[in-house]
């Protein structure tokens, strides 16, 4: 299992502080991604910028379709350029991956509430090992999880390349969350205008 894949199954785990919004999860799950590909060797970070290696099979067909995406030419690509470039519409990739390769369900049936509609976990082997990494507060997959604010800020050791991803994960979670908070204060301004007519 990969990071990223470990990341979008406990996002949907019902014990996290409620659902991550789809563009946060995108992010943190495109951050992960860049997290596994060192892992795999298939990258390198000089500073902020993504060097692309070894581009041998990963195994995990998301993993291999991002490794496939890295900018192969200089200057290269920084860390926050992929994070909002790959990150748009990854969490519906996930999401959908998860269904196809039946680790997640859709409920069906007249009795089901439509509650939300969205695939449920079954109990499997990837739900288990995500949660035991989970619960053994995983650095990596900790850090992560505190940018979208479903767990605290985690204590263990981290690469340089780890801390200088999650610091970059962070900082558009943040960004993201202050476009967000400009379009609710735009909405409201703009519903109080035609209230004065």
């Amino acid at each position: 299992m990969t990071t990223a894949r470990d990341l979008a199954i406990v996002a949907r785990e019902p014990s996290t502080d409620g659902p991550v919004q789809p563009g946060t999860l995108s992010l943190l799950l495109a951050g992960a991604e860049v997290l596994d590909l060192i892992e795999a060797r298939c990258l390198v970070l000089d500073g902020d910028r993504i060097v692309p290696r070894d581009q041998s099979p990963t195994g995990d067909r998301l993993l291999d379709e991002a490794a496939s995406a890295l900018v192969a030419r200089e200057p290269y690509e920084t860390v926050e350029d992929w994070l909002w470039r790959r990150g748009r519409g990854l969490s519906s990739a996930y999401a959908e991956e998860l269904e196809r390769t039946g680790l997640t369900v859709r409920p069906r049936g007249r009795r089901i509430p439509l509650r939300t509609g969205q695939a449920e976990l079954v109990d499997s082997a990837a739900r288990r090992e995500a949660g035991e990494r989970w619960a053994a507060g995983e650095p990596t997959l900790a850090a992560l999880a505190a940018a979208a604010g479903i767990r605290e800020e985690p204590a263990g050791d981290l690469t340089d390349d780890a801390v200088t991803v999650l610091a970059t994960v962070g900082d558009a979670v943040q960004e993201l969350e202050a476009v967000r908070q400009r379009k609710v204060i735009e909405d409201a301004a703009f519903d109080n205008i035609w209230r004065g007519y």
